[in-house]
């Protein structure tokens, strides 16, 4: 089995913790802790510490910890698959001994932090805008951990897609525009890596790939909803929204208006 049949899908969960020991068990995913509660003060071998808003901890597959903190705790802890870590380093033209993480605790990074907000911001949503946008935030995430690295130079073209990619790509969205798109799926059309097809895309079109599968799909229902008698729920789903109310938020941030508001002015 090849790295592309691998699962690279992300997992997030919230962990709360009520003060003590604390303890990760080895996993085979690497983790990223993102400290979200109030000032948390605890201790382990070799210091003492004070976790505040935003601090974070790496926890590189395979690895065990264990340390004392003296209140509860509230986290986000983002897992990801070494695969996805190896396919991005590739994707940078690193050799694949670059693709590892060293253990880091109590760091800042704003980079970091700003995915794994934006990560747990989707899963308390309840994951509404799907796999590719959850997928673009991976990869995302993938590249701010290898940033340290030294990237080959030359790896990326400084050019948009090419016309037949960029009609490849867009008629898969519109043909799937309902169904739950994934950026390797998208990459494939193109016969790009995933890194290089967002930075290509966005070259092309001016928007991220997410977001501009956003606007299609705001831009169907807003058609469904003028031309039909379809139910805003219906219209939400044949338009590849989670629910109604996910399509609202979408096309009140897009075009202003509700799906109300749109049916009325019809």
């Amino acid at each position: 089995m090849s790295d592309t049949d691998l699962d690279t899908s992300l997992r997030v969960d919230l962990r709360e913790t009520p003060g003590g020991i604390v303890g990760y068990d080895a996993l085979p995913d690497h983790r990223i802790k993102l400290h979200i509660g109030g000032p948390v003060a605890g201790a382990c071998r070799l210091h003492n510490f004070l976790y505040t808003r935003g601090d974070l901890d790496i926890l590189p597959a395979g690895i065990t910890d264990v340390w004392h903190e003296e209140a509860p705790s509230t986290s986000v802890v983002v897992r990801m698959p070494p695969v996805l870590l190896k396919r991005t380093a590739e994707e940078m033209g690193l050799p694949p001994e670059r693709a590892v993480l060293d253990q880091r605790h109590q760091f800042r990074d704003a980079r970091i932090e700003h995915v794994a907000w934006a990560l747990d911001a989707e899963r308390r949503a309840g994951f509404p805008n799907g796999r590719l946008y959850t997928d673009s935030l991976g990869t995302a995430l993938a590249v701010q951990l290898l940033a340290g690295q030294e990237a080959a130079a030359g790896t990326a073209s400084t050019q948009g897609l090419t016309r037949p990619q960029l009609r490849r790509v867009t008629e898969f969205i519109e043909a799937n525009l309902d169904g739950d798109l994934s950026l390797a799926a998208l990459a494939n059309i193109a016969g790009l890596s995933a890194s290089h097809l967002k930075t290509q895309f966005k070259r092309s079109i001016g928007l991220p790939v997410h977001e501009y599968v956003v606007h299609r799909r705001v831009d169907r229902a807003r058609g469904l909803l003028l031309r039909s008698e379809m139910p805003a729920s219906m219209v939400a789903l044949e338009s590849g929204f989670s629910h109604q109310s996910h399509m609202a938020r979408c096309m009140r941030r897009v075009l202003g208006v509700t799906p109300g508001e749109v049916r009325r002015a019809g």
